[in-house]
Order: structure tokens, then sequence, then C-alpha cells
């Protein structure tokens, strides 16, 4: 094979691979459940790590937390060159009720060309995929040249602290472009939204529901601060209008909470009230602006309340990414699409934020594609196309071979 060369080459052993791994790695539960026995991803990252290890890969685990390790996965081809890194995450999100599924969420059953599972869309699927291209990858190091990381961290439905503790131990320090493994049906995605994580809290004065008068109601002041919020949403879309790959920005309150601690009384008024904001910007938003337009929203409410008192607390924050769509990364991966695909590569972006929010931040080049449907995640009956995984792993190598190439 020629350096660099992208011939049709989905090999049966490979297609196999990729389909029994993705199995292995769907049936080993990685919910993150805190006090609960095997409540979280050390379990699957050990096979992952031992995986790699049988098949010859310089492979480290490190714990983030007590349970809670990232694998990496070094292949080099011993030759000077940039560094790829892929990435793709250990955990899913919780199953939910066991009966409202039609197929065990942990069994990784195929039926009629499906594959069922928690994991087998977001992102045990790609992670497989990733997983069986670096193999791959790994036996022709004559085809390429610099180095290819496997990433895979814990937590990335979290608070993402797998791949800030990556970044924090000097993992990426190196790396000139990442492919983000998650499911978006194979599609180029050049750009994400970002994320804001909101806690926002009133405070009154606790009082008898009959007497209403001798307790300050933190309920009200927060109901008009909402109201306040949603205005403040439709100025933002009205000013920024609607991005062609993200849509609209948003602001959504999803928690809401009186009283935050202790039992809640129908004939009770609470001393506090709490709610959640999940922001979700784009291209053109500040994200300091937003905090001082929130500010400004207290400011303008306490001017007509003398009993009004709120406070916000930004619990997290992940900017919004782009990546230039002549990156040398984003024509990797497009061409890749296209050779496989025997079409050309349709660009699109990432409705909510990833582990390559992080890796951008470090000024690395991101592109975000990989098997599935992108709005299964998270489902009931969470499924893949057994045929994607296939396809999905030879992209990944084509992109990586094309990264890589020797000049």
């Amino acid at each position: 094979m020629k350096k660099a060369e992208t011939t049709n080459r989905i090999l049966k052993s490979e297609t196999e691979e990729v389909i029994l791994l993705t199995q292995a790695l769907v049936r080993i539960p990685s919910v993150y459940r805190p006090g609960e026995k095997d409540g979280n991803e050390e379990r699957v990252a050990r096979f992952v790590y031992n995986y790699l290890k049988k098949n010859g890969v310089e492979v480290h685990i490190e714990e983030v937390e007590p349970g809670r390790p990232n694998v990496i996965g070094i292949i080099d081809s011993g030759k000077p060159g940039k560094t790829l890194l892929f990435e793709g995450h250990t955990d899913v999100v919780t199953e939910g009720k066991n009966s409202s599924w039609t197929y065990d969420p942990f069994g990784a059953e195929i039926v009629n060309g499906k594959m069922y599972g928690r994991g087998t869309n977001d992102t045990k699927g790609n992670l497989a995929c990733m997983m069986t291209a670096g193999l791959s990858l790994h036996e022709e190091k004559e085809n390429w040249s610099g180095k290819i990381i496997l990433c895979i961290p814990c937590d990335e439905e979290g608070m993402m602290i797998g791949i800030k503790d990556f970044i924090k131990r000097g993992w990426a320090k190196d790396v000139d472009g990442a492919i983000i493994c998650e499911p978006l049906d194979k599609e180029v995605c050049i750009t994400q939204k970002g994320a804001m994580r909101v806690i926002i809290r009133t405070y009154g004065k606790m009082a008898h529901g009959a007497m209403p008068l001798s307790g300050i109601n933190p309920n009200l002041r927060m109901a008009r601060i909402i109201c306040e919020l949603h205005t403040l949403e439709e100025k933002e879309k009205q000013h920024l209008g609607k991005h062609p790959m993200l849509g609209y920005p948003s602001i959504t309150p999803t928690i809401l909470q009186a009283p935050v601690a202790g039992e809640a009384q129908i004939n009770v008024m609470p001393d506090e009230c709490m709610t959640t904001l999940d922001i979700r910007t784009i291209p053109g938003q500040n994200h300091k602006e937003l905090e001082h337009k929130i500010q400004a929203i207290f400011d303008h409410l306490a001017k007509d309340d003398p009993d009004f008192k709120a406070t916000y607390e930004v619990i997290e924050d992940r900017p919004w990414t782009e990546t230039p769509i002549d990156d040398p990364l984003v024509k990797s991966v497009s061409q890749a699409v296209t050779e496989v695909l025997k079409k050309p590569a349709t660009y699109n972006g990432v409705p909510g934020a990833t582990d390559g929010t992080f890796l951008h931040l470090e000024g690395i080049p991101i592109v975000t594609i990989g098997a599935g449907d992108r709005e299964i995640p998270h489902q009931i009956d969470e499924y893949v196309e057994v045929e994607d995984l296939v396809i999905m792993t030879e992209i990944y190598r084509r992109a990586a071979l094309l990264f890589l190439q020797e000049s």
C-alpha cells in the first residue's frame, strides 16, 4: 500500500471486530452512580486498557477520582510528524426504568441491523470505531508519520472532569488536531454551542401560607426573574439570528426548587428558592456579557422591590467553538467522508458541548463526527446502525492517514 493511500479497505476482520467490541463495551454498565458498587466507569476503562495493551498499544490508565479513570493509548509511527488525537468517553447516562426498554439496555442485542443498548449511540459505538481504526493504523505504520493519541476519558456526561484532568497532566500539549467521536450522522461538525450552567437563588422570609404578608416570598421574585430571562433569550435570538449550523441560542430554566433544604409544605412560604439555568450560546455571544445581563435583571427588579434579594453562580462555563473549513484537519476528515460515502461531505454543528470544548481552549483544532442518529442519545431504546459502525471505522482510519501522511 502506498503512503496515505485511501483505497476501499473495509475488511471482514475489522467489521467483526468493531461490532464485537461495541457489544463488549455496552455490556459493561458505566453509568455514574455515586455510592453504588461498580457505579462508575472503572470496569469499562479497565476493559479498554487491557484490550489495547493486548493488541500491542502503549497504554496508560490514570485515576481522576476514585473509580473514575482515564485511559490513554499512544500509537507512535516512530517517524517525526503531527499528532492526531481521537476522543471517545467511557461513561453513559442512566438507562432509566429497565421495563421501559424493548431490549435489555445493557444487552447490545442486534435486531434488523440495529444494535440496541445504552451507549450504542452515545458513544461506545464510536469509541469502538476509533479503537478499531487505531489498531488498524498501528499495524500499518509505514503509511503514515507522527503519532496518534487515543483519549478515552471518564465523565463526559457530567462536569467533564476526565478531559480536564487529561489536559492538566499535559497529554494535549503537542496535539495538532482532535477528532471528537460523537453520534452526529457522519456529518463533519466544525462548530458547537457553548454552555453556561448557572445557579440562581432568591431569598425571602419564611411565613405561614395563610399570612403571607408576615413573610417575604422568594418564589414570586424567582418567577419575575424567569420571565425576565425569557425576554433576554428573545432579545439574544433577535440580535444574533439563527446560526446556519447551530440554530438559536437558548436560556433554559431546568431545576426549580423551594425550599432549597428541608421538607416542603403546602401551607409554608419558604425562605429560599433556587433555579438552575442551562444556557446554550452560539458564535457571537460573549459569556461575560451574559453574566452582566443577568445581574442587570437583578438590579432592575430590585429598584421597585426593596425586599428583592438574589444571587447567581456560574458553576460551569464552556465556550462555543469554531474550526475554519480550510483547516487541515477539516479537509482531511471531509475528504475521508467523501471517499467512503462516495458523496460530498455534509458540514454541520454540534447542538451541545463536548469534551472537545476544552481541547479547543488549548488551541487545538477540533472536528466532531461519528456514527449514529444525533436525535437518539439519552433516549429509551437507544440504538446504532451496525453498518454505520463499519463505515465510521473506515472514515476515522482514512482521516488519520490523510492528516498524518508524510510530506
